[in-house]
């Protein structure tokens, strides 16, 4: 392989090409089916998957096939087959699908506004997932450019992950004669730490939450007559959340809700922080004087992608400050989040924190949990030595510095279910969202140097599995048949 060939091939389709894709992409309002209802009538759906097949069908890769799926009442889905040699198999994932619009943006920028700063591309989706089937299939053509031997290659683009991917395992069903056995999953939808070498993802949190309501009274009463005598609802809430955290330090002090974190995962934790030392929390907002939650980097990443961890995401029963007035309220509701560890069963943390909050209320007030999230986290398979040494080769060389591994904080379905659909196959799970790229949110970008080399390192990987297949070392899977939940409230 001539590499400086390769990465010249990737950086003039990225160039010539790619970017120019993206910006069309980032103008579609292609908001997943939870954020647009009527998503079959506006057409925006439509018309992203058909840019992104019309451009794969224009690519110069022989033996490739491409097709949009439609199963009736479903998000379409684009399956492209490319030939390859041998009889293994990869399979490569990403998705189409966007986030709303959200406010805050810059006043030159907007979600479906393009634009281009430096080596940032501004707008909603590029990032998060637009460039993956750009990446995939250019990562493919870089290959045959060199006449480089690569298995059998099936690519998924899917339009539901923002949604929780729920259309995503009846069409792995439907397509799994056509799929194979892929022995390699390559995911293009995660982030990374930094933008100076490869990321590999390799555990995701669970979640389980719901709405926490507690009543005290039928209706409000004046405060100065009632207070002393009628607990505040909002301060019976407090209690309960005591439950289950320590406030003066956000732990989760019961240990049903944690998992033994394994070795392999503290030591890449420790690794990942003496690299990015205070960037770690530097990437986030904080305001002038504000501290992160410890000092310790390591147990920071820890505690964001293996720790139990709580948060408030809304309130009811809150009158506005300007509206309210001396009146003790008749009760207080919350909107619960709490992130779990990969490998805790969320139905039963679910049920858990249901019980724990409702039992034996203070001074016998109403309280009721409603759950409504439960998504099972993700633990990556201990990588095969061919895969390891390959994805620091593919790192080295796309981005002369070493891989890395982290877990991610957040939920992410796609993950877990692909997990469970192709048991015993190698993950690849990388992405561009890197720091400050803020994904879901304002401002959103794709930081293009990083797309370019992250196509770089999956073509280096493709080549790399083929080579270790022909040694036997690696083995392919068929999907397995099911329709498992891994949540329908939205990527998370």
């Amino acid at each position: 392989m001539d590499k400086h060939a390769l990465s010249a091939f990737i950086a003039d389709r990225w160039d010539a090409d790619i970017v120019g894709q993206l910006v069309e992409y980032i103008k579609i309002p292609n908001k997943s089916p939870m954020f647009d209802a009527d998503w079959q009538k506006h057409g925006y759906m439509e018309q992203a998957t058909q840019l992104l097949a019309d451009w794969a069908k224009t690519q110069a890769i022989d033996g490739m096939k491409v097709e949009i799926v439609r199963l009736e009442n479903r998000t379409p889905l684009i399956f492209i087959e490319i030939d390859g040699s041998g009889e293994d198999c990869v399979l490569m994932y990403g998705h189409l699908d966007k986030q709303p619009e959200m406010t805050g943006w810059d006043a030159d920028l907007g979600p479906w506004t393009p634009v281009i700063k430096g080596d940032k591309l501004y707008g909603r989706g590029g990032a998060d997932d637009g460039y993956a089937l750009f990446g995939s299939l250019t990562a493919i053509a870089a290959l045959k450019a060199q006449g480089i031997a690569h298995a059998r290659t099936v690519i998924l683009i899917e339009a539901c992950e923002e949604s929780g991917s729920y259309d995503l395992p009846y069409y792995v069903d439907h397509l799994s004669a056509r799929i194979g056995k892929p022995s390699l999953v390559v995911c293009l939808d995660s982030g990374c730490a930094n933008y100076d070498q490869l990321w590999c993802t390799t555990s995701l949190r669970g979640l389980t939450g719901g709405n926490l309501r507690v009543d005290v009274l039928s209706e409000g009463v004046h405060s100065g007559d009632a207070s002393g005598i009628v607990p505040s609802s909002f301060r019976v809430l407090r209690q309960l959340l005591n439950r289950l955290e320590e406030v003066d330090t956000g732990r989760i002090h019961r240990e049903e809700l944690h998992v033994a974190i394994p070795e392999q995962r503290v030591n890449q934790a420790r690794r990942a922080a003496e690299v990015l030392g205070e960037e770690v929390f530097d990437k986030f907002p904080f305001l002038d004087g504000m501290r992160p939650m410890g000092s310790d980097l390591g147990e920071l990443i820890l505690n964001r992608t293996w720790r139990p961890m709580l948060s408030i995401t809304g309130v009811d029963g809150l009158p506005t400050l300007g509206n309210a007035g001396n009146v003790l309220r008749p009760f207080t509701a919350v909107k619960i989040s709490l992130r779990i560890p990969p490998m805790l069963d969320p139905d039963k943390a679910g049920a858990f924190v249901k019980q724990t909050l409702e039992a034996d209320p203070p001074y016998g007030a109403k309280v009721s949990f409603e759950l409504e999230k439960a998504s099972t986290g993700w633990n990556a398979p201990a990588l095969a030595p061919w895969l390891e040494s390959a994805i620091e080769d593919a790192s080295q060389a796309a981005f002369g510095a070493p891989a890395m591994y982290m877990g991610e904080g957040g939920t992410i379905p796609f993950m877990g279910m692909l997990g469970e659909k192709f048991p015993g196959a190698q993950f690849m799970i990388t992405g561009v969202l890197g720091p400050h790229s803020n994904a879901h949110g304002p401002n959103e970008f794709l930081h293009i140097p990083t797309g370019k080399r992250v196509t770089e390192a999956v073509a280096h990987v493709v080549a790399a599995h083929y080579q270790a297949g022909l040694k036997g070392l690696t083995m392919g899977v068929a999907a397995h048949a099911g329709h498992a939940k891994f949540g329908d409230h939205g990527c998370c």
